[in-house]
């Protein structure tokens, strides 16, 4: 199931870094690099690859998209490694591309509990939470709506690449890194035309 990223479904949440760090601050507290004025997401996304924590790169693109976007390029860096996956990712990152697919909010939150319960933290699971943090409200429908922080999303897929990337033997991580970011910058091509 490969859903296609469609128009209406805006793909980033600002064209540059600057703005994306003034609007969530709490990047900040995930990042050592800044951006310098005016540069574009995916400008600083690929001089993060070059930098002292080349994986700042992922921590910064997973909340450069919007939360959907986020999740499914979470999802495709996650299909790069998956023969390094177990089948408890693949059933969460199957029900994290349906949800991408089709949002659902019964849907995400029966994910949402499903990767509450498993006892281990791995990719898919962490792209499962990150699809569960992404909808209306963290509560069960029969309970007052808490809305999920703007940046939950993003840390968690930005958890589930990184964790996924930790599986990847060394002499291929670098390659696999900048294939992540190049995916990054396959999908925001059409916010940046």
């Amino acid at each position: 199931m490969r859903p296609k990223v469609s128009k209406e479904l805006e793909t980033l949440r600002y064209l540059t870094a600057q703005e994306l760090f003034a609007a969530l601050p709490e990047i900040g507290e995930d990042m050592t690099a800044r951006p310098v004025r005016n540069e574009g997401v995916m400008t600083f996304a690929s001089a993060l690859l070059d930098s002292p924590t080349p994986e700042e790169a992922v921590t910064f693109a997973a909340q450069m998209f919007s939360r959907r976007v986020a999740i499914w390029w979470g999802h495709e860096c996650l299909r790069h490694v998956r023969d390094l996956l177990e089948p408890t990712d693949h059933a969460m990152m199957q029900a994290a591309a349906a949800w991408v697919a089709a949002p659902d909010e019964s849907a995400r939150a029966a994910l949402l509990d499903r990767a509450l319960a498993e006892p281990i933290r791995s990719p898919g699971v962490w792209l499962a939470l990150a699809t569960g943090w992404a909808g209306t409200s963290l509560t069960p429908p029969e309970t007052p709506p808490v809305q999920p922080p703007r940046y939950l999303t993003g840390r968690g897929v930005n958890a589930a690449v990184l964790a996924a990337l930790a599986r990847v033997e060394q002499p291929r991580r670098k390659g696999t890194l900048g294939d992540f970011v190049s995916m990054a910058r396959d999908l925001a091509a059409p916010d940046l035309a």
